[in-house]
């Protein structure tokens, strides 16, 4: 496993993707080390906001030593990223957690299903199972289907929209039923209410899941125990039934979870 680096990174571009989703390219030593599904911790400049803010990894560019961020402003920190421009400086922390095990899709029929800001972290992953069946189904609220135009280089790309303005009307899950798509492995990223229904439709279809959790992350190295969930195993650092995301995640075997 990659060594946890905070560094220095150099903002190399920023612009505005859709309503409150910010597209920032960051030069940094680590992006080789990078697996798709893993996040970085990004510090806001203002030194009485001690945490970094958990960003998932969009995508990687070896050849400029750069990872690409996709985020939502949701609050201060976030608000201060959005205003960072090129040439600027920010210090991250990463690359965290585990990633989307890409070797159990070899030979298999593979769905990427995203849901809002969870659409991001999938663009890498499909663009690692290169050469394998590969399908991405994300879901939208409207017709604001960001990165869309990105997965379809990758995959084969099914969209479904809460209002109907794009693809099928409803969740992803619909827009896997109306298409007719076949999986025998999916990898998910998105609200838990989507997960949960992403893991029941799974052992419906007789499909593997691997879920990657959302969840608002404090100290982002396990050590706050403040990002949790369930898990059929004990955990061998807290003794109960608990996972910490940001270190045991945010990618975990939907047969693991108990949601």
């Amino acid at each position: 496993m990659a060594k946890k680096m905070k560094k220095e990174a150099k903002v190399l571009s920023q612009k505005l993707l859709a309503d409150g989703i910010y597209d920032m390219w960051l030069e940094t030593p680590f992006a080789g080390d990078v697996r798709p599904g893993q996040f970085v911790g990004v510090y806001p400049a203002n030194k009485s906001t001690l945490l970094p803010r958990p960003i998932s990894i969009c995508e990687v560019d070896t050849d400029r030593s750069a990872i690409r961020l996709v985020y939502r402003v949701v609050g201060s920190g976030t608000a201060e990223f959005a205003l960072c421009k090129e040439g600027d400086q920010i210090n991250i922390l990463g690359p965290l957690g585990n990633g989307f095990p890409i070797d159990v899709a070899k030979g298999k029929k593979v769905v990427v299903m995203g849901g809002g800001i969870g659409v991001p972290p999938l663009l890498e992953t499909a663009k690692r199972l290169s050469g394998e069946d590969v399908s991405a189904v994300m879901g939208y609220r409207n017709s604001e289907t960001f990165l869309s135009d990105e997965f379809a280089k990758y995959a084969k790309m099914y969209i479904a929209t809460e209002d109907g303005s794009v693809g099928t009307k409803g969740n992803v899950i619909d827009a896997m039923k109306a298409e007719k798509i076949e999986c025998d492995v999916i990898f998910a990223c998105g609200p838990m209410p989507m997960l949960r229904a992403i893991k029941a439709y799974a052992s419906e279809v007789g499909a593997k899941a691997y879920l990657s959790l959302e969840e608002r992350m404090a100290c982002g190295v396990g050590a706050c125990l403040g990002c949790i969930t369930k898990t059929k195993e004990i955990d061998d650092h807290s003794r109960v039934h608990n996972a910490r995301i940001c270190t045991d995640g945010p990618v975990f075997d939907a047969d693991d979870l108990e949601m």
